[in-house]
């Protein structure tokens, strides 16, 4: 059936003379059976020039957000609203680009010693294991997407080579919010702030790429979606929360180079 004609038929079923239609009653019928492993965590990337959305999906320019559930482009200039809900350090086996499926070999914790198995090689600044895969340090973000109404979408973003030094930042910038309480100063829970994240263009000698830049918005005022980013991170916290990770091409910096 054709777009247009499913929204006839969606209209007219929403006019018919007699039909009371109360969603709310019937709450999330349907949905009993569906857990985080039916769902995908979508990731929340910022498009390279590399980047196989470019020439493949409809407006999409180096330097937007990119949803890559809902395809959702967002101008870099323009940026998205985001509340951190955790923050994870993880260390990513893959194997070299071209050789390997399109999934991390190993992924290990931020208490890992894997780093001191590896080694650089003179044509590349990554991090290399004796079995020929590298290793990548990722700084992973669990966030809610605030639109332009507030209402929030869980997702990851993923920083990682250049971008580990805005990582740095951003979790500088997070640790120096404080509220004043009963008690006087507190550092209030990561998921109570809102920041703006927008892209700037950077470039190095290996080449040009769009990375991160963050800004401190303020506090959540709304209380609904104040105990939906609280309960988001208890659910990441708990280990709920499942990520399917991809190596994804991108510009030629990133995927050659890994500058801190």
């Amino acid at each position: 059936m054709a777009k247009s004609e499913t929204n006839e038929v969606a209209k007219k079923a929403n006019t018919d003379v007699g039909v009371a239609l109360n969603f709310e009653e019937a709450g999330s019928t349907g949905f009993d059976e569906m857990n985080q492993d039916d769902l995908a965590l979508p990731f929340v990337r910022i498009l390279q020039p590399g980047s196989p959305q470019i020439g493949n999906l409809d407006g999409a320019t180096p330097g937007m957000f990119y949803n890559t559930v809902s395809d959702e482009l967002t101008a870099g200039s323009e940026g998205i609203a985001v509340v951190a809900c955790a923050y994870e350090r993880k260390y990513t086996e893959w194997e070299e680009r071209g050789t390997g499926k399109n999934a991390p070999v190993n992924i290990f914790n931020s208490t890992s010693d894997i780093l001191t198995k590896t080694h650089k090689k003179p044509s590349s600044n990554k991090d290399w294991l004796d079995n020929g895969n590298y290793v990548e340090q990722n700084a992973n973000y669990y966030v809610m997407v605030l639109d332009k109404e507030g209402f929030p979408t869980p997702a990851l973003i993923i920083m990682k080579s250049t971008q580990l030094k805005k990582a740095r930042k951003w979790n500088s910038m997070m640790q120096s919010v404080k509220a004043t309480g009963k008690n006087g100063m507190f550092t209030p829970p990561m998921f109570s702030q809102v920041y703006r994240l927008t892209s700037v263009s950077e470039k190095n000698d290996y080449g040009n790429w769009f990375g991160f830049e963050v800004s401190h918005m303020g506090a959540i005022e709304n209380a609904s979606l104040y105990e939906k980013t609280s309960a988001f991170a208890k659910s990441v916290k708990a280990g709920e929360v499942t990520v399917k990770t991809e190596n994804e091409e991108e510009a030629t910096e990133e995927k050659d180079h890994n500058i801190f």
